[in-house]
């Protein structure tokens, strides 16, 4: 799944108070990567490869010069979409979790970092089934603000998450002398 709990999933036991000497509950999520670097140069190669079999015929005429601009502007031109595509698959969401506060921090490719944080104990995790723009709409309410989070997953990774996440915030909200042996 392209998210992960750090430093362990939640099971359910009460989150430590905040500077308690324990860290916080983090989640890293970021979209689908279905192309690695490595895939890209070699589907840039054998483009490359198979653009070059129609000039092939053309070699030592003047149409090989009059094809070779459109060919090479054409694999430039997929080159940077490619690159394009690449960069905003860069966007990452960062989810802190203490029994003080919950922050998520959306990081933007090409924009800005967003940032929303409220009181775990305020906190509301919708699990939309319909009627948002993805199936099974992972949505944070607090602080006067509606948040969506990981709209790039698969909608059996939000239904996880929101299993997850709802774990977390039980976890969070619960009273810290719980966490405590007796």
């Amino acid at each position: 799944m392209p998210y992960e709990w750090i430093p362990h999933p939640p099971d359910g036991r009460p989150l430590p108070e905040a500077g308690a000497g324990t860290p916080p509950l983090r989640l890293h999520a970021w979209p689908y990567r279905s192309l690695s670097r490595r895939g890209f140069a070699g589907f840039i190669a054998v483009t490359f490869v198979l653009l070059m079999v129609p000039l092939m015929p053309a070699l030592g005429t003047p149409v090989a010069f009059a094809l070779l601009p459109f060919l090479l502007g054409a694999l430039a031109l997929l080159y940077m979409l490619l690159q394009r595509n690449q960069r905003d698959g860069e966007m990452v969401e960062e989810l802190t979790l203490t029994a003080a506060e919950i922050r998520l921090t959306r990081h933007n490719p090409r924009a800005a970092p967003q940032d929303w944080h409220a009181h775990p104990h305020w906190t509301r995790l919708t699990l939309h089934p319909r009627g948002g723009p993805v199936p099974h709409y992972l949505t944070l309410h607090g602080n006067g603000r509606e948040v969506e989070l990981g709209a790039f997953l698969t909608p059996a990774e939000r239904e996880t998450l929101h299993g997850d996440l709802t774990r977390a915030l039980a976890a969070a909200r619960a009273p810290a002398h719980l966490s405590e042996p007796t």
